[in-house]
């Protein structure tokens, strides 16, 4: 009886309890992961808090103004004609010589809807003139000129202020002209240099922007600098309506020490705003700026969040670490192929996945929970101001969308090593891209948003992007109002975070069923494709368990004729039993047969040509035969791991190509090599394949104990011991007992004794011989002895094809019709040997020759046991017999006859 879904679900999640709780230390290293970062986080800001006290950064009650300055390119980079902004308008520029004097005018490009109305606002950009010595002692600061510096910002007004390279930025400037200044508060006098300012006039503001974007430090990459001081577009200016938009250099936003630089844009909003007043009211008009200065404080020091400011590009990695450990579990049960074992002993396709998901759903959820909640614990603004519920939501839609894509990606890869490169490799990169390249476009307002959202479809861009907006909310909260994000804040404009909630669950839920359907398509391991199963999917075949009646293909005719008589009865039998739908045979194979296409100019490989077979309950059938002969892609084809090319096979009446999953639940399998979960013991392989095969309680208890007994695992301890403290045949014994828990009706063992010691390989056989009682049994095997003892039928393949078929017994009569003699003598006395097996037998064949040895063929028919005898013993009184013997055929000498036959009429053919 088939186990119910629950069942197979309770089985594979008691093993992955027992398994996460053998693997308990490396939970313990993957959650210290993040809780040393955040322990990192805090010592960093505890240390960042001590130095930045009385840092000039650091506010006080009565701060320092800073003069209102123009920031102006040096002169060597100032804007000229220049190839560099070729695709531009540029020759109202002035020429380059400028450079070699030292004469370079700043320049300012201005745009608007209405070019005479914007042309006579910025003739008044600019001053006229300076001031002449008699109006010196009328002059009332700083704010009367328009000063500039090429000097970076300073970081506050506490800073130690650099008055040098001082400019006054005027229309015309006299020729060698520099005066002493003094700023108010400041004891440094400092000699100001005049400067001429040309405002240009540009066509749009994407002419401009061309221009701003091509000019700025080119150099760096191969070019000329050509930097425009700033740039103004007037937009719907008009003698009613004052309307402009300011472009300014943004590049000293990190002054010194990585703090925010006071970034001088105030004189550039006062220039354009002065020039307005003067259209209107006349040159005698200015709003007069006297100076900067930060707001008046109690001294609060300063200090900046670090786990806000870097949060973003260190957590991300937190997060992505979780992909490489889902899918490298996932790659590992793939190339150990653990999955396709669990699949052959009755576990279905939906309880493992539903399984499997949840368990590293809950493993997530519970390093996520961990997460937060300690860096909560430890202070970290980043998790304490926004609200929790929020970032919940956000990472439990994340951490389902990141299982979904590692289910995905488990079947692109097929080893375990190439897998976890991959996955860091992405974790690492997606971390530095998302630092250095996403954020940058999030923050350009000029960025098409639809570009962003297409950036986002990639789900580590979707997570970068949820906790930027995280570290925004959580900078701003810890300045402003001591509050994060909140639910209210979604609806904003400008915040992302409902538009990468909506991605992710879109994406997790699309991805997960791309996923589910590779899944049902490639989940045994073959290679089908998903048109090829579409086409079988239409092609639908007749429900009914037995083929019915009707002629058979012409090319099994054609084949039947060149059979041997055992192998033509057999499939007669085969045919006879489809037409009765006989019950007692638990394995009917039908013509069977496989062809591997040819590749690479090769011509297509017949691995299995046609075989008919029929097994009863309580047998056990030996297949022997040569490397590559095809009882691997026989046996693959039985338990579902290749389609057959033509013909099918019935376990139990069900079809092997429409009814696997079925069959699978009576099926016992042990394959070649072991596949086993190296952390769990023995007892606990039985007792998760035993709850596959629908065995609980007592019944699942003594079925376990009589299998660990039945392979001699049972005393010592040995079953309670992991896996990977096994031998080498201790694991071949576990597999053997494996495939026979749960009393499976057919069982598929491939040389289940390889490995084994003579007295291992005893308790097996009898292991064996009692189990196939109650089951068919198909055994591949190379020991001759194990066959014999073991199967009560056998067939030898060769190339594809039965050669015979037969009880060890028959086998040896048919094929084994002699004896072989060996007698050693000194070679002076080879001749006279011959000539008495010659005399016992006329058809006798020589077979072994060598140093006196020698080897001989007697058949049956022609000679007495008692006849070889007393030649011998007359022998004896004539020359030296060192040693002789005469032995019947053995199995071993009827596979070699067999398989030399076979491999010669092929030649012929």
């Amino acid at each position: 009886m088939a186990s119910s879904f629950c069942t197979q679900a309770n089985a594979l999640l008691r093993k992955n309890l027992i398994y996460q709780k053998r693997n308990y230390m490396a939970n313990v290293r993957l959650i210290c992961f993040p809780v040393l970062l955040c322990l990192l986080f805090t010592a960093l800001q505890f240390l960042l808090n001590n130095i930045t006290r009385g840092h000039p950064g650091s506010p006080e009650p009565s701060p320092l103004g800073l003069p209102l300055l123009l920031q102006v390119p040096e002169s060597r980079y100032r804007a000229v004609r220049s190839t560099s902004l070729d695709s531009s308008p540029s020759d109202d520029l002035p020429d380059g010589y400028c450079r070699v004097t030292g004469t370079c005018p700043v320049t300012v490009l201005f745009t608007g809807r209405n070019r005479s109305l914007g042309e006579a606002v910025m003739v008044n950009l600019f001053p006229k003139s300076f001031f002449t010595q008699d109006t010196f002692d009328n002059w009332i600061g700083p704010s009367q000129d328009v000063l500039g510096t090429s000097e970076p910002p300073p970081s506050s007004s506490l800073e130690t202020i650099n008055f040098s390279n001082l400019y006054s930025v005027q229309r015309q400037c006299p020729l060698d002209w520099t005066f002493p200044l003094k700023f108010p508060g400041h004891q440094k006098t400092s000699n100001v240099a005049c400067i001429q300012g040309l405002s240009l006039w540009r066509d749009s503001s994407s002419t401009i922007n061309d221009q701003l974007y091509k000019g700025y430090m080119k150099g760096n990459r191969g070019g000329d600098i050509n930097e425009i001081t700033a740039a103004y577009d007037l937009l719907n200016t008009s003698n009613n309506n004052f309307d402009a938009r300011i472009w300014y250099n943004s590049t000293f936003a990190s002054g010194k020490g990585g703090f925010p630089a006071l970034l001088r844009v105030s004189r550039s909003v006062n220039m354009v705003a002065n020039a307005y007043l003067q259209f209107l009211r006349g040159p005698e008009t200015k709003i007069l700026f006297e100076f900067l200065k930060e707001m008046p404080t109690n001294g609060i020091p300063f200090r900046m969040d670090l786990s806000s400011a870097l949060g973003p590009m260190f957590f991300i990695w937190v997060l992505l670490q979780l992909f490489p450990v889902v899918l490298t579990s996932l790659v590992y049960e793939k190339e150990q192929k653990l999955r396709i074992m669990m699949k052959m002993h009755g576990l279905g396709d939906g309880p493992y996945l539903m399984i499997t998901y949840v368990y590293f759903l809950i493993i997530s959820s519970i390093y996520t929970l961990c997460f937060v909640l300690f860096g909560s614990f430890v202070g970290l603004k980043f998790f304490m101001l926004n609200a929790y519920s929020i970032q919940f939501t956000f990472f439990f839609i994340y951490i389902n969308l990141q299982i979904a894509l590692a289910f995905l990606a488990s079947w692109y890869f097929s080893n375990v090593k190439t897998a976890t490169v991959v996955a860091y490799i992405g974790v690492f990169g997606t971390g530095l891209l998302g630092g250095f390249l996403f954020q940058n476009f999030v923050e350009d307002t000029s960025f098409p948003r639809f570009w962003i959202i297409i950036l986002e479809l990639y789900p580590g861009f979707s997570l970068y992007r949820g906790l930027y907006e995280f570290s925004q909310y959580a900078i701003n909260g810890d300045t402003v109002d001591g509050k994060g994000m909140q639910w209210s804040d979604l609806t904003t404009s400008t915040n992302g975070m409902m538009e990468v909630l909506f991605i992710m669950a879109i994406e997790w839920l699309v991805i997960l069923c791309i996923a589910y359907y590779m899944d049902r398509h490639l989940s045994t391991g073959s290679r089908t494709s998903c048109i090829f199963s579409l086409k079988n999917f239409v092609k639908k075949r007749p429900p009914s368990s037995i083929r019915q009646t009707g002629p058979r293909r012409q090319d099994s005719n054609v084949h039947v004729q060149m059979e041997k008589p055992d192998i033509a009865q057999e499939r007669e039998r085969v045919e006879q039993l489809l037409l009765q739908h006989d019950s007692h045979h638990v394995v009917l194979c039908d013509d069977l047969k496989k062809v591997y296409p040819g590749r690479d100019g090769n011509p297509e490989k017949l691995a299995v040509r046609g075989l008919s077979l029929a097994l009863p309950r309580g047998e056990c059938f030996g297949m022997l035969g040569p490397n590559g002969a095809g009882k691997t892609s026989f046996i693959s084809m039985m338990i579902g791991l290749t389609e057959p090319t033509s013909g099918t096979a019935y376990i139990q009446g069900l079809d092997i190509r429409t009814r696997m999953g079925e069959i699978y639940t009576s099926m016992g399998v042990c394959p070649q090599h072991d596949l086993l979960w190296e952390n769990l013991t023995g007892r606990e392989h039985l007792l998760f394949y035993g709850r596959l095969k629908n065995l609980s309680g007592s019944a699942l208890t003594q079925s376990v104990e009589k299998s660990l007994k039945d392979v001699n695992l049972f005393s010592g301890g040995v079953a309670d011991k992991q896996v990977h403290k096994y031998s080498g045949g201790m694991k071949r014994r576990l597999s053997v007992a494996i495939s026979l828990i749960g009393n499976p009706s057919v069982v598929y063992m491939d040389e289940p004794s390889t490995g084994l010691d003579p007295a291992s390989r005893k308790h097996l056989w009898d292991a064996v011989k009692l189990a196939k009682q109650d089951c068919a049994i198909i055994l591949t095997t190379h020991s001759m002895e194990e066959a014999d003892i073991l199967c009560d039928r056998l067939g030898i393949f060769v190339d594809g094809s039965l050669q015979c078929i037969g009880n060890p017994k028959e086998l040896k009569a048919r094929y084994g019709g002699s004896y072989v003699l060996t007698m050693t003598t000194p070679q002076i006395y080879e001749e006279h040997v011959e000539n008495m097996v010659r005399h016992l037998s006329p058809r006798a064949r020589r077979i072994y020759q060598i140093s006196g040895t020698q080897k001989f063929e007697l058949p049956k028919h022609e000679v007495r046991i008692a006849d070889v005898f007393q030649a011998v013993e007359n022998a004896k009184r004539f020359y030296t017999v060192q040693a002789w013997g005469l032995a019947d055929t053995t199995l071993e000498d009827v596979f070699i006859k067999v398989a030399r036959e076979a491999e010669a009429l092929n030649v012929l053919s």
